[in-house]
């Protein structure tokens, strides 16, 4: 308790249960708190995402929390930051035929990027927010591990951070389950106590992230072609690859006596390559921009367990590190949907050691 005295810590809040609750977990551990709301609509967004993170309702709720817990709370604009760095990467990322992570890019860039230089003017020591994650500091660098809640942990969307953002990272609710969060904050009376978890990308309504894109990009920004199958037999035009995402099903021409999926998305021909369920299936990958996060840059194979998205459960593998903060990802046993464009976040039992993007694999349509 007294090492937090006289320390600050600007509080990241969305006006959710969980950023409410760890402001109040702070206080109780003598910091100095300062609640911080971003405001990263952009206007298209605003009249379809009121009750959203990025709507004017959270700031209102934040705003309620602040005063029960009695803290300032300050809104800083970052629409247009969230536009350059996190929308437009989502958009970009589809028209060259990957699928993005945008909470990933929207952690390092915004919330533990951009929002330090707002923490220094208002002299914080730290930043903190309500991931279900631990960050531990050692004597040479920051650990970061999973949440112990298994159902909620978030440890993967943080693997990105490097180790000057981890140093100053605090995350409060990492050791606490779910239900002790919305018990504390029945008793203290929060209004946000109920209020239900959201599921979806905060700027995205309805989780459609193609009428999302139909809405962003002109028409003329995407890529049509054609879709075909593994033997490059011609099925069906499209209307942009940015429709399509690795392990897809619906939106496919059908005749075929066995179900379709999207096995390859090939941005220099704009072609939609699909195939069979057994056409998914992967033993290996490679990964860029590897970040180490828990640990020193590797230079010999490590074995890990390896997250190849979010919902992925996790699976063993060997990592071999390649130049240029690139690794091969050798898996003990084949996955399906290996996705280009998704995080592949590697961990020793629950510490991330760190993480990379998938690339594409080489073609799988003939020339």
């Amino acid at each position: 308790m007294s090492a937090a005295n006289n320390q600050r810590v600007l509080l990241g809040m969305s006006g959710g249960v969980d950023s409410s609750v760890a402001g109040h977990l702070l206080c109780e551990q003598g910091y100095d708190v300062v609640g911080v709301t971003m405001k990263v609509w952009p206007q298209d967004c605003i009249s379809r995402a009121e009750d959203k993170c990025c709507g004017p309702q959270a700031v209102a709720d934040a705003r309620s929390v602040a005063h029960s817990l009695g803290i300032p709370h300050y809104v800083v604009d970052e629409a247009d930051q969230f536009e350059r760095l996190v929308i437009n990467y989502f958009s970009s990322e589809y028209q060259a035929g990957r699928t993005p992570n945008p909470c990933v890019m929207c952690n390092e860039k915004l919330k533990f990027g951009s929002l330090w230089s707002k923490a220094l003017a208002l002299g914080c020591d730290y930043i903190a927010t309500g991931h279900y994650a631990i960050v531990e500091q050692h004597a040479d660098r920051a650990v970061l591990r999973k949440g112990a809640d298994p159902r909620k942990d978030q440890s993967y969307f943080l693997f990105s951070l490097r180790q000057p953002q981890l140093r100053h990272a605090l995350t409060p609710l990492g050791a606490m389950f779910k239900p002790e969060i919305r018990a504390i904050a029945r008793s203290l009376g929060l209004k946000v106590a109920e209020k239900v978890d959201s599921q979806e990308i905060c700027f995205v309504p309805g989780n459609d992230y193609k009428a999302f894109l139909r809405s962003h990009l002109p028409e003329e920004e995407f890529h049509q072609g054609g879709i075909y199958d593994l033997d490059g037999t011609f099925l069906a035009d499209h209307a942009g690859i940015e429709m399509f995402t690795i392990g897809q099903r619906k939106g496919l021409p059908g005749g075929s006596a066995q179900p379709r999926y999207v096995v390859d998305i090939e941005p220099a021909t704009n072609r939609v390559i699909v195939g069979g369920a057994e056409d998914l299936i992967s033993e290996e990958f490679e990964i860029d921009r590897v970040n180490w996060v828990s640990r020193g840059v590797s230079e010999e194979s490590i074995e890990v367990t390896v997250k190849i998205r979010y919902s992925h459960p996790g699976a063993k593998a060997t990592l071999y590190p390649l130049p240029e903060s690139r690794a091969r990802v050798k898996l003990w046993e084949p996955q399906k949907a290996v996705t280009p464009g998704q995080a592949a976040v590697f961990y020793d039992d629950d510490v991330v050691l760190g993480g990379g993007w998938i690339c594409r694999a080489p073609a799988l349509a003939p020339a």
